[in-house]
C-alpha cells in the first residue's frame, strides 16, 4: 500500500518564513503552504491563530459573526454498489452480500421516503443521498434492478427519488452521486438545490500506481475529479468537495489539491463548502494496516486551507471523526460542522456516530460560537436565487430559509410541496418590440448590471485565454498547399490546411480563386438565398455565455419573452409575405418547461401548416430533454412530432473545450453538442453547421471544428450547410473585459470562408456567409472566396443587432439579388433542404419584396 514518502522536516528559517506571510495576509504559495502543512506545536499555535482571524473577518463581512453552522440531516444510501475499488471504503459492497444480508441493489422508493419522513417529524431539513458511482457499469444486477424499475440509468432513479423526497416530505436533497457529466448536472439541477463530490487529491500517482488507494477506480482520476468540479461551475450549481488527508499523499500535493480547488472556486464561485476529512483505517480494507491521519496534521490542514481559501470559504471538518476535539477544529478556522443526523448512522464511517446536536452547541458555545442551523445549499446561493436555485426549488427553499439571512428557519414547518414546472410560462413580457426598437432606439446599456459576477472570474479567464491572443507560427510550405488544394481538396494534411489558413497577401487570393473554384464545380454559379423570419421567443437567460449580448435577466430593462400566439402571429406574417421557413431560438429561460419548445412549434404549425420550423439549437434541445427527464432521442422525437422540421447548428461557437469554457460559463460541451446532432440525423431531423470565429481562438482551433463536422457529415449526411459566423465583438462581454480580440479580421474571413469550402469538400456542399455579420460589401467579398449561399432576409433579427453588429435587423428580396449581383453572380430562392421554391411562395415575395406589413403591438 502506497504510503506518503515525505520529504525531510521544513528548516526553522521557511517555517517562520512562512508563518510571518499568513500572519500578514500575505498570498501564499504552494511550497509555503506545504511547510505550513507540517507546522506542530507553537508554530501550530501561531498558524491556527491567524487562520481563524481570516475566518472571523470572513464572518463579519457575511453578516453572521461568532456563528458556527450545521445542517440537520438525514443519511440515505440509495445504493452501495459502485464501479470503483478505493482500497479504504466500508461503504461499498457488492451483489452479493446484498442478497445474503436481505437487501436489493438499490434501496426502495418505500424504504427512501420512510428514512426521509422520519427526520422530517424530527425537524430535518436536508436529504443527502449517497450511493456509489455507476454500479450499472459494472454489475449486472445493478443494471437489471434498473431496467425492472423503468429507469434508464441510477441518475435516472437520483432524479426521481428527489423529486419524490421534495414532494411528499419536505427536504431538500443534497446529491452526491459521485462523477457526474454536464449533462447529468443538467438532469439534476432542477431537482436538489445543492450536491457534492470530494476531490480527495490532485495525486494521480494514487491513482495510476498499483498499490495506491485509487488503483483500479476509474472515477478517481484527479483529472475526472476536476472536469466535475468545473462543470458544477459551469451549470451554477452550488457544490461541496473537500480532501481526504492522509491516504498517502506529501504535503506538496496536499497543498496542490487545495490549490486546485481554490482556482475553481475564483473561476466559478460555485464551490459552497469545503470539507477537510481525516482518513480512519477501517478493519476489512486494503488500507486496514495505514495510520490514521493525525488530529494535528488535521488541525494544520485546516488552517492552511482557510489561508489559502480566503475568509469567503465555507470550512467543514466532520466532528464525528475528532473524538470530541471540537475547540481545535474551531481554533484552526471551521466555521461549519456538516450534517448531524439525529436519525440516521453515517453510513461511510459507521463506526462513528454522530455527535449529539446539544453538544455541538455546548462545543461551540465554549469556544465562543452560536450554533445555527443552515440548509444543505449555503445562505449565500440561497440569497443569490437565480441562476444558482432552479425556479422549480424556490419554493421549496423559500419554505425552509431565513428570508433574511439566508439560513435555516428553525422553526419551519417540513411538509411536502408540489414540484412542478412554473405557471403561465408563455405570458407576453417585457420588450416585446425589441426585433425593430433594436433598429431605432437600440438596447438600453451594454452590459448587464452583474456584469462583474454573472460570468465568474474575469481574472481567471484572462489567464486561460492568453495564448488564444498570440497567433502561432506556422512554417509549412504555402505553395505546396496550395498546388494540392487545387489538385484535391481532401488530400490536404494538416500542416498544409494550418499553412493557408494563416495565408495573406498573393497567398490568400490565391486561396480564395483555387475555393472559387472549387465552389463553381461543385455547386455551379447560383447564390442562394431564403425567404424566412427569426423569431426570438426570449432573451431571458441564465447560462453564462461570455460572448453573448442577447441575453438578459428577467428584470433587465431590455428582457421579453413572447407569448404563443404572439410566435404564431410573427409566422403567418412571414408567410404572408412569401416566406417559406421560421428559424426560431430563444434564451434558456428558467420559468419554460422542457415541454414549451413542443408548444413552439405546434404553435406555428397549427397557424401555418406549410411553414418549415427550423427550430432549436442543440443548447435548447439538451435543456428541453433534460428538464423533462427524457434521453436527448426520445425529446427530438417528439419535437419533431409538434412540428420540428429541422435544426440549426448553432451553439457550435468553436468544437474545442479549451476555447469553448473561455467563451462560455454554462453551455454544453463539445461532446453532447456532437450526440444532439448525431441523434438528430439518425431521427432525419437534419441540421446546419456554423463557426464563430475571431476571440479568443486560433487557426488550430478552425482547422479541429471544420475537420470535426467533416467526419460527422461522412457519418450522417446531415448537414444542409456550413454557416461562417464572425464574432460580434463590440457589446459582447468577454471583449468589454478585455479578454477576447475585436471580431475577426478581413484576412481572417476570407480564409475561413475559402477553407470551409475546402476542408468540407465535397461533403457539406453549401458554405453560407452572413450579410447580418458582414454587411454588402463584405458578403459579396465571402461569395467570391467560396461561399454559395447568403443565408436569408430573416424579416428580424436581434442577437447580432443586440451584440452590435451595424448592418441592420433585415434585407429584402431585392437586397440579397444585389450582393449576389455585385459578385457578378446570378441568383435564386431555395427552401430549407435547398430544393426548389413553388412558384406560389416565389410570387409572393416577389410582390412584397420580403418585407412585412406592419410591425405588431407590444403586447396583446
Amino acid at each position: 500500500m502506497t504510503s506518503s514518502a515525505q520529504p525531510a522536516a521544513p528548516t526553522p528559517n521557511s517555517m517562520r518564513r512562512a508563518l510571518k506571510r499568513a500572519r500578514d495576509g500575505v498570498a501564499l504559495d504552494v511550497t509555503e503552504a506545504a511547510v505550513l502543512l507540517q507546522a506542530r506545536g507553537a508554530d501550530l499555535d501561531d498558524l491556527t491563530a491567524s487562520a481563524a482571524r481570516v475566518r472571523d473577518a470572513g464572518l463579519a463581512a457575511a453578516g453572521r459573526p461568532g456563528v458556527i453552522t450545521y445542517s440537520k440531516s438525514v443519511f440515505i444510501p440509495l445504493t452501495r454498489l459502485c464501479r470503483d475499488k478505493c482500497h479504504y471504503c466500508t461503504f461499498v459492497t457488492v451483489p452479493g452480500k446484498l442478497r445474503r444480508d436481505g437487501h436489493s441493489m438499490f434501496m426502495s422508493p418505500d424504504e427512501v421516503l420512510d428514512i426521509a419522513r422520519r427526520g422530517a417529524e424530527l425537524g430535518c431539513k436536508e436529504a443527502l443521498i449517497t450511493l456509489g458511482d455507476k454500479p450499472e457499469d459494472r454489475w449486472p444486477e445493478a443494471r437489471e434492478w434498473l431496467d425492472a424499475h423503468g429507469y434508464d440509468d441510477t441518475i435516472a432513479y437520483v432524479r426521481a427519488m428527489s423529486i419524490r423526497i421534495l414532494e411528499e416530505t419536505g427536504l431538500l436533497p443534497h446529491l452526491n452521486p459521485g462523477v457526474l457529466s454536464w449533462t447529468d448536472f443538467q438532469r439534476l439541477k432542477p431537482v436538489a438545490p445543492s450536491m457534492g463530490m470530494m476531490l480527495e487529491t490532485t495525486a494521480t500517482r494514487l491513482w495510476s500506481e498499483p498499490g495506491g488507494p485509487h488503483f483500479g477506480s476509474p472515477d478517481k482520476e484527479p483529472a475526472v475529479r476536476l472536469r466535475v468540479l468545473e462543470d458544477a461551475g459551469r451549470s451554477s450549481v452550488p457544490f461541496t468537495s473537500g480532501l481526504l488527508i492522509g491516504i498517502g499523499e506529501t504535503y506538496e500535493e496536499r497543498a496542490d489539491s487545495l490549490f486546485a480547488l481554490r482556482r475553481i472556486s475564483r473561476a466559478y464561485h460555485g464551490v459552497q463548502e469545503l470539507i477537510i476529512q481525516n482518513f480512519r483505517a477501517k478493519p476489512d480494507t486494503a488500507m486496514r494496516g495505514m495510520p490514521d491521519a493525525e488530529l494535528d496534521d488535521l488541525v494544520a490542514t485546516v488552517a492552511v486551507a482557510r489561508h489559502i481559501m480566503g475568509p469567503a470559504a465555507c470550512l467543514q471538518a466532520p466532528p464525528n471523526l475528532v473524538a470530541g476535539e471540537y475547540g481545535r477544529l474551531i481554533g484552526a478556522g471551521i466555521d461549519d460542522w456538516g450534517g448531524v443526523s439525529p436519525v440516521t448512522i453515517d453510513h461511510v464511517n459507521p463506526e462513528r456516530p454522530w455527535p449529539q446536536i446539544e453538544e455541538l452547541a455546548e462545543k461551540s458555545g465554549a469556544a465562543g460560537f452560536v450554533l445555527r442551523e443552515r440548509l444543505c445549499i449555503y445562505p449565500e446561493f440561497v440569497q443569490r436565487g437565480e441562476p444558482w436555485l432552479d425556479p422549480r426549488l424556490l419554493p421549496h427553499v423559500r419554505a425552509l430559509a431565513d428570508g433574511a439571512t439566508g439560513l435555516a428557519n428553525e422553526s419551519a414547518e417540513v411538509r411536502g410541496l408540489p414540484w412542478q414546472e412554473p405557471d403561465e410560462a408563455f405570458t407576453a413580457s417585457g420588450r416585446t418590440d425589441l426585433h425593430h426598437t433594436i433598429d431605432t432606439e437600440g438596447r438600453t446599456g451594454d452590459r448587464r448590471d452583474d456584469f462583474d459576477s454573472v460570468y465568474g472570474d474575469w481574472a481567471e479567464l484572462r489567464e486561460a485565454a492568453a495564448p488564444g491572443m498570440v497567433p502561432s507560427r506556422i512554417d509549412a510550405d504555402v505553395r505546396q498547399a496550395l498546388a494540392t488544394a487545387a489538385d484535391d481538396p481532401t488530400k490536404l494534411t494538416d500542416d498544409e490546411a494550418l499553412a493557408l489558413l494563416h495565408a495573406d497577401g498573393d497567398a490568400l487570393d490565391a486561396l480564395c480563386r483555387v475555393a472559387d473554384d472549387v465552389r463553381k464545380s461543385m455547386v455551379g454559379d447560383e447564390v442562394t438565398y431564403i425567404v424566412t423570419r427569426n423569431i426570438n421567443f426570449t432573451n431571458v437567460c441564465y447560462t453564462g455565455c461570455r460572448f453573448c449580448a442577447f441575453a438578459q435577466r428577467r428584470t433587465d430593462a431590455d428582457a421579453y419573452t413572447l407569448s404563443l400566439s404572439q410566435v404564431a402571429d410573427r409566422a403567418e406574417q412571414a408567410w404572408e409575405v412569401g416566406a417559406v421557413e421560421v428559424c426560431m431560438q430563444g434564451g434558456i429561460h428558467p420559468d419554460l418547461p422542457g415541454t414549451a419548445y413542443f408548444d413552439i412549434a405546434r404553435a406555428v404549425k397549427e397557424r401555418v401548416p406549410g411553414m418549415h420550423v427550423h427550430a432549436f439549437s442543440p443548447m435548447e434541445v439538451v435543456n428541453g430533454a433534460t428538464r423533462t427527464g427524457m434521453s436527448i432521442r426520445e425529446w427530438l422525437t417528439e419535437a419533431k412530432a409538434a412540428g420540428l422540421d429541422s435544426i440549426p447548428g448553432t451553439a457550435a461557437e468553436i468544437l474545442d473545450d479549451e476555447v469553448r469554457w473561455i467563451l462560455t460559463k454554462g453551455k454544453l460541451p463539445t461532446a453532447t453538442w456532437i450526440e444532439v446532432i448525431r441523434t438528430a440525423h439518425e431521427l432525419g431531423i437534419r441540421s446546419s453547421s456554423t463557426m464563430m470565429y475571431g476571440h479568443v481562438d486560433q487557426p488550430r482551433h478552425w482547422l479541429g471544428h471544420l475537420r470535426t463536422l467533416a467526419g460527422i457529415q461522412r457519418e450522417t449526411g446531415g448537414f444542409t450547410e456550413f454557416v461562417t459566423l464572425p464574432f460580434i465583438h463590440t457589446n459582447a462581454p468577454v471583449y468589454l473585459a478585455g479578454i477576447a480580440r475585436p471580431g475577426p479580421t478581413a484576412r481572417d474571413n476570407r480564409a475561413v470562408t475559402a477553407m470551409a469550402r475546402l476542408l468540407l469538400h465535397p461533403h457539406i456542399p453549401n458554405i453560407q456567409t452572413s450579410w447580418v455579420k458582414l454587411g454588402q460589401d463584405g458578403a459579396a467579398e465571402m461569395l467570391r472566396s467560396g461561399a454559395n449561399d447568403l443565408g436569408g432576409t430573416l424579416m428580424e433579427e436581434t442577437i447580432s443587432r443586440m451584440a452590435g453588429s451595424s448592418y441592420g435587423s433585415y434585407r429584402s428580396v431585392k437586397d440579397l439579388v444585389a450582393i449576389a449581383e455585385t459578385a457578378g453572380r446570378p441568383s435564386r430562392a431555395r427552401t430549407t433542404l435547398y430544393g426548389e421554391v413553388a412558384a406560389e411562395r416565389v410570387a409572393a415575395a416577389r410582390a412584397s419584396d420580403g418585407h412585412l406589413p406592419a410591425l405588431l403591438p407590444v403586447l396583446e
